[in-house]
Parts: C-alpha cells; sequence; structure tokens
C-alpha cells in the first residue's frame, strides 16, 4: 500500500486574525474625512470632536453599535420575552494618519499603534469638493488618500516584520542546541518570515495572500498580527445630493482601486452631512426626513449605517446564535468557526466544560413553523454534538451534565 497523501490544508478568511468575540473595528484615513462624523452618528453621541482642522482627534474614542437584524425582532415580537439584548459591534475612532506616518510624521507611531489594537478597518474616504473644508493634502482625491494609507500601512509592516526576524535570527543556535525537532520549527518559521517580507516589499497587502499562505503561515500571521493582516471595507463619503443619486465622479475610480487592491472588500457610499442629521432625530422623524430627500426615482433616502455596522460585523467573521425563551431573546455573539462547546462558553464556561449536546432549530424554519413544537413535528429540530460548528442565526439550547472534580 502507498503511502498516504498528506491531509490538505483547510484555507477559509475567517481563519485570519484573533479568534475572540471580543473584536473591535477601527475607523480610518487622513485627517478632515469624516472619521469623526462618523462616528458620532454610528454611537448616536458627540464623543469624537469633530472640527475642520488636522488632527482635531488623538486619543481613540469606542463604543459598542447595534447590529440590527430583523430575525431579531421576529423572535422578540413572536415570543414576548421579559428582556432582550441586541449583538453589537465595538467601533473605534482613529485619528489621521499622514504621509510618513510610519516614520513618525505628525503623530503617526502613536495612529499605528491605535490600528494594531483593532481587529478590522473602515477605510473612510472624502469623495465631495468643498471649499470650507481643508484637506490635508490640499486636493481632494480619494484614491490617492487611499494609496498613502495603504503604502503608510505595509512600510510598517515591513518595519515591524524585520525586527521579528532579527529576534527570531538570535535565537537559531539556542533551537539548534535543543534539538533537531526545535531547528526545524525554527527554519519552517524563518521560511514563512521571508515569504511574508517578500510578499509585502511587492506592494501586496497581507491579508491578500490568503492563496498563497498555509494553515502554518496563517498560525504565525495570527501571531505577529500585521497591520494589512486586518480585513478592510471602504465608507465613501459622499455630498447630500451625490448619495441621493448615487453618482459620482470619485465613486468609479474609488471601484477600480478596490478590485485592484483588496478584491472581495465592500464599498459602502454614505453622506455625513445626512448622517449628522439623523442622529439627532427618533424613527419616525428619520423617516420623515428621508421622504423629504427623495433620490431621482422618487425613493426615500435612508441613512446607510446599519448597513455599515451589519457589513463591518460580518467583515471581522463574527456571527451570533439566539438563544430564546420567556424570560430572555438574546443574540450571542461567536468566532465564525466556533464549534458548539465554545459557543457555549461565551454564555458560561461551564457549557464547554460539561457540555454534552446542542439543541439546535435554524431560524427560517422556525419561522417557516411558527412554532418549536412545529418545528419538531417536521423532524427539523436537531441534536448537535462537539463537533458542530454552528451557523449564523442558529437558534441554541445547550444541555450540559455536572461538572466533575477533574472538569473543574
Amino acid at each position: 500500500m502507498g503511502p498516504k497523501k498528506a491531509a490538505e490544508d483547510v484555507k477559509a478568511p475567517w481563519m485570519l486574525g484573533k479568534f475572540s468575540t471580543h473584536l473591535k473595528v477601527g475607523l480610518v484615513g487622513p485627517p478632515n474625512v469624516g472619521k469623526s462624523t462618523l462616528y458620532n452618528s454610528l454611537s448616536k453621541s458627540h464623543h469624537s470632536e469633530a472640527a475642520n482642522y488636522p488632527f482635531c482627534t488623538i486619543n481613540p474614542t469606542e463604543t459598542r453599535v447595534q447590529v440590527e437584524d430583523p430575525r431579531f425582532d421576529w423572535l422578540v415580537e413572536h415570543r414576548q420575552p421579559k428582556g432582550c439584548q441586541k449583538p453589537f459591534l465595538t467601533i473605534v475612532d482613529i485619528a489621521g494618519l499622514i504621509r510618513g506616518a510610519s516614520q513618525g510624521e505628525g503623530l503617526g507611531n502613536a495612529f499605528l499603534s491605535h490600528i494594531k489594537a483593532v481587529d478590522g478597518i473602515i477605510h473612510v474616504m472624502r469623495a465631495f469638493e468643498d471649499a470650507d473644508v481643508i484637506h490635508s493634502e490640499d486636493v481632494v482625491n480619494p484614491v490617492a488618500d487611499l494609496d498613502m494609507i495603504t503604502s503608510e500601512l505595509r512600510i510598517k509592516d515591513i518595519a515591524d516584520l524585520g525586527g521579528l526576524i532579527a529576534a527570531h535570527c538570535r535565537v537559531k543556535q539556542g533551537a539548534a542546541t535543543k534539538s533537531p525537532a526545535h531547528l526545524k520549527a525554527w527554519e519552517e518559521e524563518k521560511a514563512s518570515m521571508d515569504k511574508f517580507l517578500a510578499w509585502l516589499e511587492s506592494g501586496k497587502d497581507i491579508r491578500n495572500g490568503l492563496s498563497e499562505w498555509t494553515t502554518k503561515d496563517i498560525d504565525f500571521l495570527n501571531e505577529y498580527q500585521l497591520l494589512t493582516a486586518k480585513p478592510a471595507m471602504f465608507a465613501v463619503n459622499l455630498s447630500l445630493n451625490d448619495y441621493k443619486r448615487k453618482k459620482n465622479k470619485f465613486l468609479k475610480p474609488i471601484f477600480d482601486w478596490v478590485q485592484a487592491n483588496a478584491a472581495g472588500s465592500l464599498i459602502i457610499p454614505y453622506s455625513g452631512k445626512l448622517e449628522e442629521e439623523l442622529q439627532e432625530l427618533d424613527a419616525a422623524a428619520c423617516a420623515k426626513r428621508g421622504e423629504e430627500e427623495k433620490n431621482e426615482k422618487g425613493e426615500p433616502t435612508i441613512s446607510a449605517l446599519p448597513k455599515m455596522i451589519k457589513t463591518a460585523f460580518n467583515m471581522v467573521n463574527l456571527i451570533y446564535y439566539f438563544t430564546y425563551g420567556p424570560l430572555e431573546v438574546r443574540s450571542w455573539v461567536i468566532r465564525r468557526g466556533m464549534k458548539a462547546p465554545q459557543a457555549g462558553a461565551v454564555i458560561h464556561t461551564d457549557f464547554e466544560k460539561a457540555f454534552i449536546m446542542a439543541e439546535v432549530m435554524a431560524f427560517d424554519d422556525l419561522k417557516e413553523a411558527g412554532s418549536e413544537a412545529e418545528v419538531k413535528s417536521k423532524g427539523k429540530y436537531r441534536s448537535e454534538g462537539k463537533l458542530y460548528e454552528v451557523k449564523d442565526g442558529d437558534i441554541i439550547t445547550f444541555k450540559i451534565g455536572q461538572l466533575t472534580a477533574a472538569k473543574k
């Protein structure tokens, strides 16, 4: 019998990044593109100073924003629980980056460290011209801004990776002295480091090399937490009129840039001016304001923020499942790819330690059947074991046993 083939690497975008449920998304861009205004609109607050001069934000501010989901609303309306809790995402307002930030220009080193502390990036771009609003480069050119920002992030990654390689080389002799296995492990990591460095020096971001990385490479990248490994999306700040008509001279160049440099990343146009108005209004007043700003097709103009929040949530590979009962309907945030015991641990660590099974029904099955009893009668209520990968929107009841001394 011939030798068995080595198991093929199984790779997916959700594998790149911290395997945590406490993830943050940062608003990144040059000064005066509308980051703080967007942050205030997302948080419905005035926590971040929004002013017409560079570096009006220095220290990062963060907030939790709720993720709107019609499935959650249906569950609450259908069950009428005593309490409910929606899923949320943490958003961080990071001060503006300028050319040379990777070498310390402006307040670059501090700001780059703030980006390192988040798990995903929303690139905020100014795509409107207004002589009264200062631009750090004196001309509005969102593609040039993107080139500058991404170049600074790559330069910083190259410098950081160079430091990691130097430190790694210093321990080669120690690894060789320990055992052949330690030396082999050292050589494998060094080969991965060299591969990453060559990729960055060729002008490419780490997250765009998933087809090139092995699962071992991904383990190293998750340890290094390089800036260009973080998932990204693009928020385009338009004038109100351009947002209403969904047209702008900058949108096509931005689209072409994203296709060439961040294929698969989403672009979400919005109007900072409109969102700033809407943040002060209740739902009825927002709807009325949308009717006042109808587009050319007669459609009301609506906020882009719910879509932006949901996209950012998915971008950092977060999903959620529901618990559903008379006392509470709640969304539990987990990382995509988590198995049932680990998903249960976000409720309580005992759920993982004493896991027996997860009783699962899909939201769509419940909505179609109308009740849990009907789901069971149709044979769509499932008992899943430790290897079950929880899906977004699962409705789960965990069964746990008694904790033994060994499990504690």
